[in-house]
């Protein structure tokens, strides 16, 4: 009958492991399961009870297999209900809401019908209330919900230091979210093409034992490059779901690559993390684990699952490779060329252990350990061999006891081996879970890539401003808190996304224009001469740090009578449209109280206007201005920096935008260096990475090459997007 097959149907289509199928329809042929609630129940306990034999009573009992609830049963709970809340329905009537009294009727009769079980509360409460009136079928009127004031929005929109405040939907929230999706600890065996053997269970009741039921992930980086963009949202996810969810997260250091790690990534990466605003439960590096790792690899080739090969790099290299021919060597002469290739007796490239599997992408026994005659930076000339990411990755997940490991899609292919080689081992098994990578357009953030930039010349170092490593972007003058902000934008996706950078700089403005005290820098400076100034020696202006909120304080800036504007705000003649200062049109100087008026134009001997002499009126008796500009007085000299896109392409590296490669592709005007701006001077005290907005112009971050009487600042961001960038 129809009923029965959509049970059947709803089984083979909802059963992620077919070897209780036969068990299920049994069940169902024999008419002992009968509702979707039944079968609901029944495929969560097969998902939660992965070992066999099943305990058939105890599957029962969980099913309401044999249960049988009789109509009168029915009427009974549902007249029980409706008298228990008899005066909210007289009250309410028809808008009431009768899901309540469903959901109690059906909490004392578990396995009855829910359609039954409808008719009965639609029966029931038409004999108690007759049939609807007119006032029954008006909409109920919506409650009106309390408004956030605006300053209490912007509040509550900005991460500070990990955290977003409850009433936005922050990573942290999305990362809850997820909870649901993913395992709960110690629940591994739920997760669809998680591998269960017979020690799987002991395993997990060991694991639980250890954790205490606690979530764990781990932020796992290579030390041998620079933390870029791609990697904020990595470090957001990880420590995230952890923060989210009551658990911890390590910081633990991938150096199984002698030749390409370097102390200053040590530091600059764990630097980044806190940066960012979170601190890892340890530091932990790969190396911690070798001694295990090599008794590990003793115990593989003695269970007959990895053995000692000759085959050269480029003959295994791509995923057609021939097998190897020392495949089905005995495990005792693999035993003894492994000893002996720890011993340092076979050259780089003469021999490597390699694991018997085949992966998802169809790479076949992948590398465990190779050699490699290069002095680890922590272990020192201790080893020769080194373990691969394939081999190490999920033994320390397994030795921390991690319970989610959260990775980017490429490593997709890589989680039948890492759910292998637990389970070869018979150690615990945690989870792999994927995620789509962050990219950005007009970038590169590949670490040879950058190099080259690098060795070029095209940039100075890792922390160019022009680039999206996290050091150059802190460098830059973005705030930690807008990178956070823009991963939680992107969200938990696990298809991969692109964003455009100007999202990014839009994430930085809110921050900046929320916690950038202003000040006033001229780039271009332009002298004005006040011949009429009111005193005899430079006057005190106050000036609000936050101008829309006055109460978060004031700084004074010196105010003489010789000022310097922006060259761009004087013209010789104005325009229809031009507001600023020219020959018949003043304009008013901010924070002074003051309106000045061209009396004359000095030029050099070129004609280009170098000097100009006006006169000053108080703002209360003169007529308002078309426009008030910013200036400075007695000025602190210093260089700015003003940065463009690195890269004039969206895809600097795909060769069909780029064909002659992404060197060929920089911009030439990527950096303009303004080497005699003027700033005021109450930015004298600020220190590196100090962020200011400079009225008018942008904001604005102290660069480190900053020196006593040369300040140096980098722009992060305009005011407003260039609508051109959009």
């Amino acid at each position: 009958d129809k009923a029965t097959g959509t049970l059947l149907y709803n089984t083979a289509a909802r059963l992620k492991d077919p070897k209780h199928l036969g068990f299920l329809v049994d069940y169902i042929a024999r008419r002992e399961i009968l509702t979707d609630l039944q079968l609901s129940a029944a495929l969560e306990y097969v998902r939660s009870h992965p070992l066999e034999p099943l305990d058939v009573a105890d599957f029962e009992r969980a099913c309401g297999v044999g249960v049988c609830i009789t109509p009168e049963q029915i009427e009974e709970a549902v007249e029980a209900v409706i008298s228990k809340h008899r005066a909210e329905l007289l009250a309410e009537r028809y808008h009431f809401n009768m899901g309540l009294l469903m959901g109690e009727a059906r909490n004392q009769l578990w396995w009855a019908d829910g359609k039954t079980i409808k008719n009965e509360v639609d029966l029931q409460v038409l004999h108690l209330l007759g049939p609807k009136t007119e006032a029954d079928l008006e909409k109920k009127p919506k409650v009106a919900k309390a408004r956030l004031a605006p300053a209490e929005k912007q509040k509550v929109a900005v991460v500070e230091n990990g955290d977003m405040g409850a009433e936005t939907q922050s990573l942290l929230e999305q990362l809850r979210g997820e909870a649901l999706k993913f395992h709960k600890p110690g629940e591994n065996y739920k997760t669809e093409g998680y591998v269960v053997t017979p020690n799987t269970m002991a395993l997990l009741k060991q694991h639980l034992a250890i954790t205490g039921g606690q979530v764990r992930t781990r932020f796992p980086p290579e030390p041998n490059g620079i933390l870029h963009i791609g990697h904020a949202k990595a470090i957001n996810f990880n420590f995230g779901y952890a923060k989210a969810n009551g658990g911890v997260c390590f910081l633990r250091y991938d150096d199984t690559n002698p030749e390409k790690e370097e102390e200053k990534y040590f530091t600059a990466i764990r630097e980044m993390v806190e940066w960012l605003g979170y601190q890892p439960y340890a530091v932990t590096h790969a190396s911690d684990y070798f001694d295990q790792l090599y008794t590990w690899a003793l115990e593989l080739i003695r269970r007959g699952q990895a053995y000692v090969c000759h085959q050269k790099v480029e003959e295994i290299k791509g995923h057609n490779p021939p097998p190897s021919p020392w495949r089905d060597r005995p495990v005792e002469e693999s035993l003894l060329l492994f000893e002996d290739m720890r011993k340092g007796k076979f050259g780089e490239g003469e021999a490597t252990l390699r694991m018997k599997l085949v992966m998802e992408d169809g790479k076949m026994d992948p590398v465990a350990y190779r050699v490699k005659f290069t002095p680890h930076h922590r272990t020192g000339d201790k080893w020769c061999i080194y373990p691969t990411y394939d081999y190490t990755h999920c033994l320390c997940d397994s030795i921390e006891h991690i319970t989610h490991s959260l990775c980017t899609k490429e490593f997709q292919a890589r989680r039948s081996s890492y759910f292998w080689l637990c389970n070869a081992l018979d150690v615990y098994c945690p989870v792999q879970w994927e995620y789509g990578r962050l990219n950005l357009l007009y970038t590169v953030v590949s670490k040879r890539k950058i190099i080259r930039l690098v060795e070029t010349g095209a940039v100075r170092d890792w922390d160019d401003p022009r680039l999206f490593t996290l050091t150059a972007l802190r460098r830059r003058g973005f705030p930690p808190e807008a990178i956070n902000n823009f991963c939680a934008r992107v969200g938990v996706t696990v298809a991969q996304a692109t964003m455009e950078p100007h999202l990014l700089e839009a994430c930085a403005r809110e921050v900046l224009n929320e916690h950038a005290p202003r000040a006033m820098a001229v780039l271009e400076p332009l002298k004005v001469t006040i011949t009429n100034f009111p005193a005899p020696q430079a006057l005190e202006v106050l000036v609000p740090n936050f101008p829309a909120d006055e109460s978060r304080g004031f700084h004074k800036v010196p105010f003489h009578q010789t000022v310097y504007i922006e060259e761009t705000d004087f013209r010789e003649e104005a325009d229809k449209g031009y507001k600023r200062l020219a020959p018949r049109q003043p304009v008013g100087l901010r924070h002074t109280g003051y309106i000045i008026t061209v009396q004359n134009v000095i030029k050099d001997v070129s004609g280009r206007v170098i000097e100009l002499e006006v006169t000053c009126t108080k703002s209360d008796v003169a007529e308002k201005p078309k426009a008030f500009i910013h200036w400075v007085s007695v000025p602190l000299a210093c260089e700015v920096r003003l940065y463009e896109r690195l890269f004039l392409h969206k895809n600097p590296e795909d060769p069909s935008e780029v064909p002659g490669g992404f060197l060929s592709d920089l911009n030439p005007d990527s950096l303009r260096v303004v080497h005699n701006a003027l700033v005021d001077s109450s930015v004298r005290s600020a220190r590196p990475f100090d962020k200011f907005q400079f009225e008018r112009l942008g904001y604005f971050s102290v660069d480190p090459d900053s020196e006593q009487g040369k300040m140096v600042f980098n722009r992060t961001v305009t005011l407003k997007e260039d609508p051109g960038k959009a």
